[in-house]
């Protein structure tokens, strides 16, 4: 699943390029996991904003439509889903053509979405079908504000400390890793980079929330965000489906000290990665350096 470094990594590859680009066509196919909300071709003539993040969501802005009221303003709010990957292709792609000619385009059976633009084409490609395009006419009104409500702080927001987080830890029973994985103490500690922080900060994966002290709660925040920082450096992560907008795997699996290491060394003492199982996901991890 494409995490907060992937889609972080995904913004800044189609940010610069499609600043200031008017939507020239657009085309929805098979249903993704949430309606468009809009008319598909009420998108056409809206001229693109900056993209930015929250979480693992991307808000594209587009503007008034020509001959309407500032009002009319709005944007797409995109999720990769389990599988999700956008591409921007050049103005000589066939379908980007077909659509501004008002055609069926021919396209992959896993292309569910294209905005076809005067700086080339913005195309989902998503094999199960769990993303989403989703048009809002703000990130503070609904639908995507309420998409967003259950969002915890991004890692770099300086409102997020120390003390708050090991805050929000000793609220939660459950185990330190399902509570990462949730997102609400911080948002983009997904599963692998959940992993690598753990291990990072010496804490084992099963250890629960609320048993984690202040020292160790500074530390894990830390070592939280340098794994995204680290991650989001080289590429993100690519396992099967991920890569940027202009098709570049991402780097970081390879530098990874735990995450797919079963039963190999550890790189800090030398004992033996184990592998196993929470709330249906792999988790990894040195019982050796990793403390209850």
């Amino acid at each position: 699943m494409p995490e907060l470094p992937e889609v972080e990594v995904t913004r800044r590859s189609i940010d610069a390029p499609l600043r200031g680009a008017v939507v020239r066509a657009a085309h929805l196919g098979k249903p993704l996991r949430w309606p468009l909300g809009c008319p598909v071709q009420s998108l056409v003539g809206r001229e693109v904003g900056a993209t930015v993040r929250r979480g693992k969501y991307l808000w594209l802005p587009l503007g008034a439509r020509p001959g309407h009221r500032e009002d009319d303003a709005g944007g797409l709010l995109l999720h990769l889903g389990m599988s999700g990957a956008l591409s921007l292709l050049n103005g000589r792609d066939d379908a980007a053509r077909a659509l501004v000619a008002g055609q069926e385009p021919a396209r992959g059976p896993h292309e569910h979405f294209d905005l076809v633009t005067t700086h080339g084409t913005l195309r989902l490609r998503d094999p199960r079908r769990f993303g989403a395009v989703v048009w809002s006419s703000g990130l503070e009104v609904p639908p995507a504000s309420t998409l967003l409500a259950r969002l915890g702080p991004e890692p770099d927001d300086p409102a997020l400390t120390p003390e708050s987080f090991h805050a929000s830890l000793a609220g939660r029973r459950t185990a330190v890793k399902h509570v990462l994985l949730s997102g609400q103490a911080v948002v983009g500690a997904g599963n692998i980079y959940a992993c690598e922080a753990l291990f990072t900060a010496g804490i084992d994966p099963r250890t629960r929330a609320d048993r984690i002290s202040r020292p160790r709660a500074a530390r894990l925040l830390q070592a939280v965000r340098d794994t995204l920082a680290r991650a989001t450096a080289l590429g993100g992560s690519t396992l099967r489906d991920f890569h940027d907008a202009h098709g570049m795997d991402g780097a970081f699996q390879a530098q990874a000290a735990v995450y797919d290491r079963e039963g190999q060394p550890c790189l800090r003492c030398g004992g033996t990665v184990r592998r196993i199982v929470q709330g249906q996901r792999a988790t990894y991890f040195c019982p050796r350096c990793q403390k209850r």
